[in-house]
């Protein structure tokens, strides 16, 4: 797909919009429908088309395994500090009123670090899926032809 210039085009501009839109979501996920999972799956479908165009050494080249390795347990520690600072300030787990002074300020800052951890794991899990995936087939990047797959 590398040498289909529409495909290239389309990506370059497909791509910052789902970003974008992935962005809202992330952060209006307290306000309207949404949130970290639905972001994180959006950030994940970028990551997913550009390597679909580009080939997958192209978005390894991006995002590193690794970095998708330790993003996953970033998130899902960044997640559970939050839940167990409200214990440790004497509320219950994800329990945001002990956080600030102010109950709305301190539940708006939980709900939003929680969201962002959980769209973070999200995100590098399912690209992490897809290279394992990606690397079992051993063919993505090159040009599929479908006589070959019946």
């Amino acid at each position: 797909m590398r040498e289909n210039g529409i495909l290239r085009i389309i990506a370059r501009f497909l791509i910052p919009l789902i970003m974008l839109f992935a962005l809202y979501v992330q952060f209006h996920g307290d306000y309207s429908p949404g949130g970290g999972f639905q972001a994180g799956v959006m950030f994940a479908a970028a990551w997913i088309l550009f390597v679909l165009i580009y080939g997958l050494e192209a978005g390894l080249a991006v995002i590193p395994e690794r970095a998708m390795f330790v993003l996953s347990a970033a998130g899902s520690l960044l997640y559970a500090l939050i839940g167990l600072l409200g214990v440790m300030l004497g509320g219950r787990f994800l329990d945001f009123y002990p956080l600030l002074d102010d109950p709305q300020a301190a539940q708006q800052a939980g709900i939003i670090l929680v969201e962002f951890g959980v769209g973070v794991t999200v995100a590098s899990v399912v690209m992490l899926i897809f290279t394992m995936f990606a690397r079992r087939r051993g063919d993505l990047g090159q040009a599929w032809h479908p006589e070959e797959h019946d």
